[in-house]
């Protein structure tokens, strides 16, 4: 059976490319197709031994970050491709549209969805560049047409999977299809293994792409006015001037470590008192899980993906709303309850990549 995985872009190593990082070990042999690829950005460097195909406007759009003022060429991107020789064609896909691709009449297409388009449906977004009117305007005509683009191209994928009910109620409600939630692989056994003797130190823990809608801004507020130390990791991405910002103020108790080695992570993991995940519309969030992996309780926003991971009182706390008050409130309650690392362990476990590619390879089978 041939096989071809398309993927939106490789620039950033995030969520949805350690999803595609799982896919090419169980589809070794399938070439990735994708709008571009940044040269030696973190995504660049997961897939070196991948064999990678790009549009043929990936030279215009990794200049500098036009593909985002350029994504309404996207329409024409995807349908340059052509996956007719594919007999399995499986899609990861977000904000970059990846759909309108041709295919053959014998061509299966499952569509892995972390989310539909955010920027599209009125969710809200990572990078706030919409802030002149302009842009606004600019935005309004185009993403109508991607709109209509988007949802036409949907409505030809018949296997719809998500990475959780949060995802799996936007396409219902957008595409109106079906789709069957598997939740993103995670290295859960691997960071049980990897954390096993480390010692908890005096500090919290966010893991995070330095964007906006991920609550860091409040987290680092709270941080200086309740006088917790806060160690952050994560690379600046996109538009998002967050870590500009964050740098040129004097933050006593906040440490920003860019990105580390998993190695690394996996023992600031362990070592945290507490992990904290503040966004408002998270898809899924797979840095909670590996938290808990390394036996380490989440307070986490109650909303999106969190609701799934989080077990309250179990493996973590929920706060209602993002700001220094809801968080004092949280963290006096997290130092309170005496954390049970195994069942902490124990809940990550439902979300390891050992069962993500058993159900993936279930679902495939039956599509059959």
């Amino acid at each position: 059976m041939k096989v071809a995985l398309v993927h939106d872009y490789l620039n950033e190593y995030g969520g949805a490319e350690r999803v595609l990082k799982t896919l090419t070990q169980m589809y070794p042999q399938a070439p990735i197709y994708t709008a571009f690829v940044v040269r030696n950005s973190t995504a660049q460097k997961e897939f070196k031994d991948s064999k990678i195909i790009q549009s043929w406007l990936a030279p215009i759009l990794k200049i500098g970050k036009l593909y985002s003022p350029l994504r309404f060429l996207a329409p024409a991107l995807w349908r340059s491709f052509d996956l007719s020789k594919y007999d399995l064609v499986i899609v990861s896909a977000s904000w970059y549209l990846t759909k309108g691709f041709k295919v053959g009449p014998n061509t299966k297409v499952v569509c892995y969805c972390h989310t539909p388009p955010r920027y599209l449906y009125g969710f809200e977004t990572s990078i706030q560049w919409q802030k002149y009117w302009p842009v606004r305007l600019y935005a309004l005509v185009v993403n109508h047409f991607l709109r209509m683009f988007d949802y036409k191209e949907a409505q030809k994928i018949r296997y719809w999977i998500v990475n959780s009910k949060e995802v799996q109620g936007r396409v219902e409600r957008i595409y109106h299809k079906k789709a069957q939630v598997i939740y993103p692989p995670v290295a859960v056994e691997e960071i049980i293994a990897k954390t096993k003797n480390t010692a908890k130190e005096n500090f919290y823990l966010i893991v995070s792409r330095l964007v906006g809608a991920k609550g860091i801004e409040a987290a680092v507020e709270a941080s200086s006015k309740l006088g917790f130390k806060l160690k952050i990791v994560g690379e600046s991405a996109g538009f998002s001037a967050l870590f500009n910002n964050l740098t040129a103020k004097k933050l006593e108790n906040v440490e920003l470590l860019g990105r580390v080695p998993d190695e690394e992570l996996y023992r600031l993991y362990a070592s945290a008192k507490g992990f904290i995940a503040l966004a408002r519309q998270e898809d899924f969030g797979m840095t909670p899980v590996e938290s808990m992996a390394a036996g380490t309780p989440v307070l986490a926003f109650r909303g999106g993906g969190f609701k799934e991971s989080v077990v309250e009182g179990i493996t973590g706390v929920f706060v209602n709303e993002v700001n220094s008050k809801s968080l004092k409130i949280a963290l006096e309650k997290m130092e309170k309850i005496k954390w049970n690392k195994v069942e902490i362990q124990k809940q990550a476990l439902n979300f390891s990549k050992e069962k993500f590619v058993d159900d993936f390879n279930k679902f495939i089978q039956g599509t059959t």
